[in-house]
Order: structure tokens, then sequence, then C-alpha cells
């Protein structure tokens, strides 16, 4: 067994990667304190082809050297848009009938292991605060909560692991071999 080369992985270029076909998810970062953070989500949406990202408050925006420190240019290619108030971005997203889900612990989530999401639709997904979470006026917005089910004395994930995990589940169910 040996480690492929770079060129054996066959990887798009910024430009093929943006002329590409998307998965139809949206992530939308909340009020993210955590430029690596943000920088970690961006290599998320790179590596499943997402539509885009949704920076919203005072989640900082490319350039930034923190961001990129975990990005490793993929903000060269994912589409990214700012909102001073994540309201907007959501009223926006569901005018483009994106079907808005928090990932959030609330008395009404859906635990991530039986969210069956329809490949038919399009998916925004928030994710919060690493303190306070989602705020509640975008709760109040959004069309659904998930949740990932956790065991040990936390009670959240960090928000790039969170991101991480939702994009794949959601991939893994919807994506066509």
């Amino acid at each position: 067994m040996r480690k492929l080369s770079m060129d054996e992985l066959g990887r798009k270029t910024p430009e093929i990667y943006r002329a590409s076909e998307k998965f139809p998810v949206v992530l939308v970062l909340d009020n993210i304190r955590s430029m690596m953070n943000t920088g970690s989500v961006f290599r998320t949406a790179d590596a499943f082809l997402l539509e885009g990202i949704c920076l919203c408050g005072f989640t900082a925006t490319p350039p930034h050297r923190e961001i990129h420190k975990t990005a490793l240019g993929a903000t060269e290619s994912v589409a990214w848009t700012y909102f001073e108030k994540t309201t907007d971005a959501i009223l926006q997203l569901k005018g483009a009938g994106f079907t808005v889900v928090a990932i959030e612990q609330t008395t009404d989530s859906i635990n991530l292991l039986n969210f069956q999401p329809d490949p038919l639709k399009k998916y925004a997904f928030v994710f919060g605060n690493e303190v306070k979470g989602v705020d509640d006026a975008v709760l109040a917005l959004c069309d659904l909560c998930i949740e990932i089910p956790q065991f040990g004395t936390k009670h959240s994930l960090n928000i790039s692991v969170t991101a991480g995990m939702v994009v794949w589940d959601v991939f893994s169910k919807t994506a066509k071999p």
C-alpha cells in the first residue's frame, strides 16, 4: 500500500470546480468566532462540491490569514456571501427554494440518524455560535432542527466537526453514485 500522489488524486482546479455541478447544499455560519472553524467549513464545502457558504454577523470573511490556515485554498473555489444579519440570509435562501435546517438541540430536534433528506430538495444547514448556538430569531425561521446524538459529558461538538458530520451524512444519504 502507498499513498496516492497529488497527480493521481485528479483534483479539480478552482476554475473547473466553480464550473462543476454542485451538490445542492449551502452552509450558513451564524456568528462564528473562530476563523479556523470558518476555514475548516470552507474545506468541507470544497470536498463535497457544495453550492456555497453564507457568512453571517461577526463571522470573519476571506481573505484572512487565520481562515486560510485551515481552508488551504478552498476560499478560492467555494462561493460565499456575507450577510450582516443571519435572518436575511435565511429569508433569501427560503425565497430561493431551500429547506432551512438548524443544527441545534431543541424540543423538536430530529436525531441526525433519523433525518431522511429528500434528494430532490435543496438544503441550507445553519451552524450557530460556538458558545450560544443558533440565535433564537434565526431558529424561528428554520423549517426544522437536527441534532447529533452525544453520549459523553459535553453537550456540543466543535462547529467544524459538526459541519463535516452533517454534510457527510446528507451526502451519503442522497448523492448519486
